[in-house]
């Protein structure tokens, strides 16, 4: 019987970090510096370094490489350890993925690997399995939609209800009937009117809402 050989993975942390703009769903990618893949894009990730949790390394990784403290994510959690063999040249390797979600996230050059929003719908050529992992995570913010009030983490802390929509058609990548969402997120009761109002061109103006909490809430039912 032959001998097996041990080769160890290198452990690496990748963040898929989405935000709304213009009505899209966009994530951040960043071009790399070297090989393998040089100039490509790709998620912000890297190595973690020895002594490391993998979230320390995501912090790190997100504030070198994308200029972005992860602190000001509304939401990031852990999204999956993606171990498929070839996903990187250099030999085996495990990246264990976060998930993000944030608002008015600025894009940053100064001393990092030219951060870019980029819309999920349109994404340039990747390195690496990132665009399935992109889709991936894609897949799973939908369906938290279902169960949690995660959108609130990709709107401002104040919204009117066609806003809280859009981000929904946004996220979801379908239309979604005017009456029929306002009557089912309201009756879940997540959210208050406020006694704000916001101008939305030629319309009247609408009224603005806010969570009750400002945090990751699971639904009392679901929300399909």
């Amino acid at each position: 019987m032959a001998k097996e050989t041990y080769v160890p993975p290198t452990l690496t942390v990748d963040s898929v970090i989405f935000q709304l703009t213009n009505d899209k769903l966009m994530v951040l990618l960043i071009k790399r510096a070297n090989e393998p893949f040089k100039n490509s894009w790709a998620l912000p990730g890297g190595y973690i370094a020895a002594g490391e949790t993998t979230t320390e390394a995501m912090d790190r990784v997100l504030k070198n490489k994308a200029g972005l403290n992860s602190k000001n994510l509304g939401l990031i959690e852990q999204l999956y350890t993606f171990d498929t063999i070839a996903r990187d040249p250099r030999g085996p390797a495990v990246a264990v993925t976060y998930m993000g979600l944030g608002r008015n996230l600025a894009e940053s050059d100064d001393k990092t690997q030219h951060p870019t929003f980029f819309p999920v719908t349109d994404l340039p050529k990747l390195a690496y399995d990132h665009k399935d992992i992109i889709a991936y995570a894609h897949e799973r913010l939908k369906s938290k939609l279902t169960y949690t009030n995660a959108i609130f983490a990709l709107l401002e802390l104040k919204f009117s209800l066609s806003e809280l929509q859009t981000a929904y058609e946004a996220v979801l990548d379908r239309s979604l009937d005017k009456r029929n969402f306002r009557k089912k997120f309201l009756s879940l009761g997540l959210i208050q009117p406020t006694n704000e109002y916001r101008q939305d061109g030629a319309h009247r103006p609408a009224r603005l809402y806010r969570f009750h909490h400002p945090g990751l809430q699971t639904l009392t039912r679901s929300f399909d």
